[in-house]
């Protein structure tokens, strides 16, 4: 070749942009956990604050306060005019602690996790080779109830069961107001919360249709800590819990049975026996409703509905669903009208009917 002949450069077809956002990902998430960790929200609720003032009140140093807040604002947490750093609606309503659909536990939930690694590089290449999920031995310990299951993370303790209860009930609530009002639930009588955990969404659609009453369906001990967040809203005379186990009890005779989050702890062959339950108990006329994050029908996402199934599939062992997939499921068990409805952020409600 002769030396003053160039080479031809192909230029990408495509921008970098998305890798980029994928790989500082992780960083937005620490930077998340460590400002929730500081109380830097709480003190921001107070009033709007210079950079001095938050420094001065959280003890933290300033060159590394000003790149955080910084990263706080591209992500919309923190907003910044005039010098003045205060919280963003979106930190409003899920980073403060009066906020009925407050984060905080779940953060907690996160910052121990990262602590304990189960997600780590080094398990998920394990994982990849050996299809045995760092959770799995855990989960035998913990038996079969789901909302157990998912507290592998902290260990068969009830301390951190209870923990987990707790972090999951922020979320749920944000969930729980909104779902209610997609759907028409007048003509029904008694909703059965099937592992019901917190009992957020019992209180969520009880609040909405007060011709409902409803049931929480969970293990002893979380009926209890469910029974404390029903007190807290005053529903007591609306709202029961009742000791239970999906796997060996029974299912109780009703019109309409709910699950949230529960399909996507198990494979296919678990939900298939929870969904024919549930018809064979449901009165005629009776719904199911699935409560789930969903993956599209060609299953290569949402990018977060993808990320959480692969922790399911880690932790737990479960994977998340397609709404094809878990209509098919009421379909097969004899389900008609099924519908699938969007609901809050990623989350939808698959519903049928039994005939």
């Amino acid at each position: 070749m002769n030396a003053t002949t160039s080479i031809t450069i192909k230029k990408p077809i495509t921008d970098e942009l998305l890798l980029w956002n994928l790989l500082f990902a992780d960083t937005g998430r620490q930077v998340l956990l460590v400002a929730y960790d500081i109380k830097l929200f709480p003190l921001l609720s107070q009033k709007p604050r210079t950079l001095g003032e938050i420094c001065d009140g959280l003890k933290i140093c300033q060159r590394p306060a000003e790149a955080i807040l910084a990263v706080l604002a591209s992500i919309e947490l923190v907003e910044v005019e005039n010098n003045l750093y205060s919280l963003s609606p979106l930190a409003k309503d899920y980073l403060i602690e009066s906020s009925p659909t407050y984060f905080g536990a779940l953060l907690e939930m996160m910052i121990f996790d990262d602590r304990k690694h189960i997600s780590s590089f080094e398990n998920l290449k394990k994982a990849l080779f050996t299809n045995n999920p760092p959770g799995n031995k855990l989960r035998e310990s913990l038996g079969k109830n789901h909302e157990l299951m998912r507290a592998i993370t902290f260990g068969n303790n009830v301390k951190f069961i209870r923990g987990f209860i707790s972090s999951m009930h922020g979320p749920s609530m944000a969930a729980a107001l909104v779902w209610p009002e997609l759907i028409d639930l007048s003509g029904y009588k008694l909703f059965v919360d099937i592992g019901g955990g917190s009992a957020a969404h019992s209180i969520g659609a009880t609040s909405k249709w007060p011709n409902l009453r409803a049931v929480v369906l969970d293990l002893p001990p979380v009926c209890e800590i469910a029974q404390e967040f029903i007190m807290r809203y005053r529903l007591q005379s609306r709202i029961m819990t009742q000791a239970f186990d999906m796997w060996s009890d029974s299912f109780p005779v009703g019109d309409l049975h709910f699950y949230s989050s529960v399909y996507q702890d198990w494979q296919p062959e678990k939900c298939h026996i929870l969904t024919q339950n549930s018809f064979n108990s449901l009165l005629p006329g009776g719904r199911i409703i699935l409560h789930e994050m969903l993956f599209n029908d060609q299953k290569t996402g949402p990018f977060p509905v993808a990320v959480n199934n692969l922790n399911t599939s880690l932790k737990l062992g479960g994977q998340q669903y397609s709404g094809q997939e878990l209509s098919m499921m009421l379909e097969q068990a004899g389900f008609i009208d099924i519908e699938i409805k969007p609901a809050s952020s990623y989350w939808s409600i698959i519903t049928g009917r039994k005939p």
